[in-house]
């Protein structure tokens, strides 16, 4: 694990396989660390030929955390977007693509293939259309376009994002609710493993702690906006995936990003929730190479 400052913050990272494979940058989601792209993952990107990068997004993990900028009055933010002003927020998801192109830059890699996973695919789709000359290829994971008439997430699943969970000075309650939560989000086909998630929420606490960022970073995505015009921009490669079952980003978010980036391949998985479950590494690292093998560039 190592550091280096980009777009202005400190930026955490680590990589696995050969410097010298086609680099290949996660970004992941809303709140969560690096870590949630878990090694055995990363490793088998690795072994299928890539330079697997992580990171922190700023405000998660151990990457630059903005405690100054204070915590955004999301209905304040709310009626801006109504209204058609553009709301005051301490930065958008236009910010964290920056974050990850200087990330790109600091490393001296001129292209890579963009991975995201839900906030992080809306961050990778961003890097793709506003810093083409980064981008060889976008995977979009369980993410969609900022549309407002798409569907909502379901009640259920918008408390895991609303309710607060316990402070993890009380440890059992802190990883009930994380444990709770990973449930009414995850692939109905492939429950979540009650240790491992465990084992993974107490690595993550332990890592950082830090729950204003959450906050800031929700407002970033509110304060971004409908992406559709900016999606229509992008040339580089691009495959879509989806779990069919997502309660959290609904499976319509990954059709209507598909139809607004040309040429896009859909990909939507039966039982799949808002998770990556290790089941299913097989069927998402597949869609990630097939598109790499789309680019005409060579890394």
């Amino acid at each position: 694990m190592a550091q280096i400052q980009a777009n202005g913050i400190s930026i955490t990272y680590d990589s696995f396989g050969s410097d010298k494979a086609p680099p290949l940058l996660l970004i992941m989601g809303l709140g969560a660390q690096m870590t949630r792209w878990r090694p055995e993952f990363c490793e088998q990107l690795a072994a299928r030929g890539f330079r697997v990068i992580r990171f922190d997004n700023r405000d998660a993990g151990l990457s630059t955390h903005l405690i100054e900028a204070g915590v955004p009055d999301m209905a304040v933010v709310a009626a801006a977007m109504q209204k058609g002003e553009k709301p005051e927020v301490p930065y958008t998801l236009s910010d964290m693509a920056a974050d990850a192109t200087g990330l790109l830059d600091a490393l001296g890699i001129a292209r890579a293939h963009i991975v995201g996973a839900s906030m992080g695919g809306m961050i990778a789709q961003l890097v793709a259309a506003d810093h083409p000359e980064h981008t060889l290829s976008l995977t979009s994971i369980m993410s969609t376009t900022g549309n407002p008439a798409l569907p909502r997430a379901t009640p259920e699943a918008m408390a895991v994002l609303t309710n607060r969970p316990p402070h993890p000075s009380d440890e059992e309650a802190y990883l009930a609710h994380s444990l709770a939560a990973a449930r009414v989000i995850g692939s109905p086909a492939y429950p979540v493993d009650e240790a491992v998630q465990r084992a993974q929420s107490l690595a993550d606490v332990k890592r950082c702690y830090e729950p204003t960022g959450f906050a800031r970073q929700i407002a970033a995505v509110t304060a971004t906006g409908d992406r559709r015009a900016k999606l229509k921009t992008i040339t580089a490669p691009t495959v879509v995936v989806h779990g069919a079952a997502d309660p959290l980003v609904p499976v319509e978010g990954a059709h209507d990003t598909a139809e607004n980036i040309p040429g896009a391949e859909l990909v939507v998985i039966p039982g799949m929730g808002h998770d990556l479950p290790p089941a299913l590494y097989d069927t998402l690292i597949d869609a990630i190479v097939r598109v790499t093998e789309r680019s005409k560039t060579p890394a």
